[in-house]
């Protein structure tokens, strides 16, 4: 008991300690190892946690206590057929309590015989009196029938679950869940006349739900998952939603979902009409509400012919066209905002940036102008002035987090990283403020400095912001375990069974998958430039003239001092910020590794990417980075087999992907200038890629060169699919480098086909010519190929940082310094000064004084 107190304290190698000491003494008594278990459960040990509480259950195995924790850690760990096995010897032991019969049905469900959980339910049910359940328990009993419903469901009793439901109507307190199970039902029975009315019925409760449009629509025959319909198809959907919308003249869903299947002429006119009054509003989110269109041919071209006809007709005679009331001056304005975001949509950044300019010339004091013209340089590739403008945004309005979270994150993408630090701190509590950070899961903030110091080779940083994203999700995993007896409790049980399936796929989130994938990329970075040693310094050093080593001395000792201060800055605010309500010191454990430079010091980098590559091949493998690294990974393991395998799953996602084929040349390549196999699991492994070679398609009867030749031939006018061409071609054969380079110089940047809309759309991407530029100067280190691709690609993208585009912030004469220089010498516009001088007269925004743009 004394090591169960120690462990509360925190004090764990005390109480593991005298908990073990325990046990030595009585082997036999269930309360230690009880105890042993709650330890390990403490720490998150569940594997060794369950191991105790098994061994306790040997010696006193109807002890309800223990066998309820076991449930709860065979739950966590999916555990399901042992999760049966407990939840049916505490229904054995106390058969008169609620929750060990719901518990006991809930595990055979997770344990895929939903059939039998129906039956546990049913016989609980048998055990209740005619008039359960008592007024105070209404909800619980109303949720215990649902889910019921929703497991014969599953089953596919439909019949019998609409009866069900029927007929414990009065019984079922949520009436819109009892609705929306039972149109479910009918429609699955085919009993499509009755569902087409309860749809009906339930729009008129919520008419700007669209999962009732959607059921509305499979009713009367008018549904289809790709989107794509008849023009008979087209004619109908379009008379129903006219009916709707004379019902629900609010309704915004009713009036946005058909722009989804009209076409043409009719297109145009329901868009028109759908633009104008939330233009006259001034709605900001208009283009976000309308962004999914530009997916489907042809419309993007409508909806631009529709923006420009409204601005020219505002700006002559003030009205839209054919309208007769004269419309505010902020309407032009929102009109320019949402014509800015359409060309920068489209790649057209100048146009864009000429429109957005207009609108804040028109109105300099609204927010969101300021936020899309970043938005629009950051598209452009001046990420320098974009940070600019969205820290112009954040200082007209000190209290949206919003404002500043996108203006933290524009500056994390031009590598401002402590600038970015600063901002974000403004929102956190006082004190303990990049902790705060940490302990708010923001992960956003973390991925996105991850990112700008891997690109700056800060590692050790990156590695660690990264792996904190990573401990993120364990933490979330860790999360529920509090709600296995809790929702069994409440009855919350169809939420409950949601949750478990939610984190069963929990890793394959986005911001897991880039975590991960950017873990990975620094390990693999760190085997390929491991840093170097302490002897490898003191040689380095030795080397050095005396005056040199002096001053490199100092620079170190200076360095030390800054860390040591920065650290003890950080410990007082944490100490600071550690008090709780009742007045007690919560002291927080300081940060032993700071700067992540002993995340660097790992024997083996490749073996600790081989971790979290795992995660990715059990939860995200239908992506090609998954795999890509897997390839990158293996081959540097000389894992040969792992490596083909990755490969496979490459040519199997996406066989034209230009990394794809560079994977599968340098396999090959590689696999061809081995030395002949000696061992027989040399020759086992050779066998093995003989006979799979004859099985890939683009290798038949080919050699590299051809199939190098057969993959350019495909793809001869696409510039990523020509790159990934010219470095395989310097790969197979290094003399033929200039051969390489002059087919990547000669890719054309061809027009995207159009129906008449104005300005040209180029095909090439800036992040493809980026990606370009650092293949000559890397791979095929042809400097000066790079340097004419480096002017070339400025002239195509003139707001580009790093191509240096006459425009971008890197020229000297651009419009952007033009200002930033006339602001430093005090002349500029009164509204910006305005701004800034209330910044900085706010008591807890003093801070602002040090972000200088």
């Amino acid at each position: 008991m004394e090591g169960l107190t120690l462990n509360c304290m925190d004090r764990k190698s005390e109480a593991y300690e005298l908990v073990r000491q325990g046990l030595k003494n009585d082997l036999k008594s269930h309360v230690c190892w009880h105890v042993y278990g709650l330890l390990y459960r403490s720490d998150r040990e569940y594997r060794e946690a369950i191991k105790c509480y098994r061994n306790a259950l040997k010696i006193d195995p109807d002890n309800i206590e223990i066998l309820r924790d076991l449930s709860l850690l065979q739950a966590q760990m999916r555990d399901l057929s042992g999760f049966v096995e407990t939840r049916q010897q505490l229904l054995t032991l106390k058969s008169n309590h609620r929750m060990n019969w719901i518990g006991f049905a809930v595990a055979h469900h997770l344990n895929s015989n939903a059939s039998k959980a129906i039956e546990i339910l049913e016989a609980y049910e048998g055990t209740l009196e005619d008039d359960y359940p008592p007024e105070n328990e209404w909800c619980e009993h109303g949720e215990m029938l649902l889910y019921k419903i929703s497991l014969l469901e599953e089953c596919r009793f439909f019949q019998k679950a609409l009866e069900e439901l029927q007929k414990k109507e009065l019984k079922i307190v949520d009436k819109l869940a009892y609705k929306e199970q039972e149109v479910l039902l009918l429609v699955k029975l085919g009993r499509l006349e009755e569902g087409e009315k309860l749809y009906r019925t339930l729009l008129s409760m919520n008419p700007d739900n669209y999962r009732y449009y959607e059921g509305l629509q499979k009713c009367v025959g008018l549904y289809s998952k790709n989107g794509h319909y008849s023009p008979d198809e087209i004619d109908r959907l379009d008379a129903l939603y006219k009916t709707l919308g004379q019902q629900y003249k609010w309704s915004s869903a009713v009036k946005r979902i058909p722009l989804d299947f009209l076409q043409g002429d009719k297109f145009h006119e329901a868009a028109d009409n759908y633009i104008r009054p939330l233009l006259t509003k001034g709605v900001p989110s208009l283009f976000s509400d309308l962004s999914s269109l530009y997916n489907q041919l042809g419309k993007a071209d409508i909806l631009e012919q529709i923006i420009l006809e409204i601005e020219s007709s505002i700006k002559t005679t003030s009205q839209y066209p054919g309208g007769m009331e004269k419309e505010p001056p902020s309407t032009l304005m929102w009109t320019l905002f949402l014509l800015a975001q359409h060309y920068d949509r489209r790649g057209q950044y100048e146009i864009a940036l000429f429109k957005i300019n207009e609108a804040i010339d028109h109105t300099p004091t609204v927010i969101d102008l300021y936020s899309v013209k970043s938005r629009i340089l950051k598209h452009a590739g001046d990420l320098v002035a974009a940070a600019a403008f969205a820290d112009e945004a954040r200082c007209m309005d000190l209290a949206d987090r919003y404002v500043n979270s996108e203006c933290v994150k524009r500056m994390l993408q031009a590598d401002q990283v402590a600038l970015a630090e600063k901002t974000a701190v403004l929102f956190t509590k006082d004190g303990d403020q990049h902790n705060n950070l940490h302990d708010m899961q923001c992960m956003w903030y973390e991925l996105a400095s991850a990112e700008s110091h891997f690109r700056q080779g800060n590692l050790g940083m990156a590695l660690k912001k990264f792996l904190a994203v990573e401990k993120h999700y364990a933490d979330i995993t860790e999360d529920q375990f509090d709600f296995h007896s809790y929702c069994l409790r409440k009855m919350t049980l169809r939420t409950y069974v949601e949750m478990l399936k939610f984190q069963d796929q929990l890793h394959s989130h986005a911001y897991f998958h880039k975590a991960a994938a950017g873990a990975i990329r620094c390990y693999i970075k760190l085997h390929d430039s491991p840093p170097k040693s302490t002897a490898e310094e003191d040689n380095d050093m030795s080397k050095l003239l005396p005056s040199q080593k002096k001053k490199m001395r100092q620079k170190q000792r200076k360095a030390e001092a800054r860390a040591k201060k920065e650290a003890e800055e950080k410990n007082e605010e944490s100490s600071a910020g550690g008090i709780s309500k009742s007045g007690k010191r919560q002291a927080k454990p300081i940060d032993p590794d700071p700067r992540g430079e002993k995340l660097l010091q790992v024997e083996d980098p490749l073996l600790e990417g081989t971790k979290y590559l795992k995660l990715l091949q059990k939860n995200s493998p239908d992506s090609v980075e998954t795999h890509f690294l897997s390839f990158e990974l293996y081959m540097r393991k000389q894992r040969i087999l792992l490596a083909f395998q990755a490969v496979k799953q490459l040519l199997r996602l996406d066989a034209e992907h230009p990394d794809s084929h560079r994977c599968l040349i340098k396999f090959f390549n590689k696999v061809g200038s081995m030395n002949a196999p000696v061992t027989d699991s040399e020759k086992l492994i050779c066998n093995v890629l003989e006979a799979e070679r004859q099985t890939i398609s683009q290798l038949h009867g080919k050699s590299l060169f051809e199939t190098n030749n057969s993959f350019l031939e495909k793809h001869e006018d696409s510039l990523t699919h020509r790159a990934a061409f010219g470095e395989m071609l310097y790969i197979l054969d290094p003399s033929r480098r200039s051969e390489a380079v002059k087919l990547i110089e000669g890719s054309a940047n061809n027009l995207v086909p159009r129906n008449g809309a104005l300005g040209p759309i180029r095909e090439w991407t800036l992040k493809d010519c980026i990606s370009v530029h650092k293949l000559l100067a890397t791979v095929l280190v042809d400097q000066d190929a790079a340097s004419r691709w480096k002017m070339r690609c400025a002239e195509l993208f003139p707001y580009s940082t790093y191509f240096e585009g006459i425009c971008s912030s890197a020229s000297p004469n651009s419009a952007f310094n033009q200002i930033r220089k006339s602001t430093e010498t005090g002349s500029s516009n009164h509204w910006v000064g305005d701004h800034n001088a209330e910044s900085t007269s706010n008591g807890k925004l003093e801070a602002f004084k040090d972000l200088t743009i």
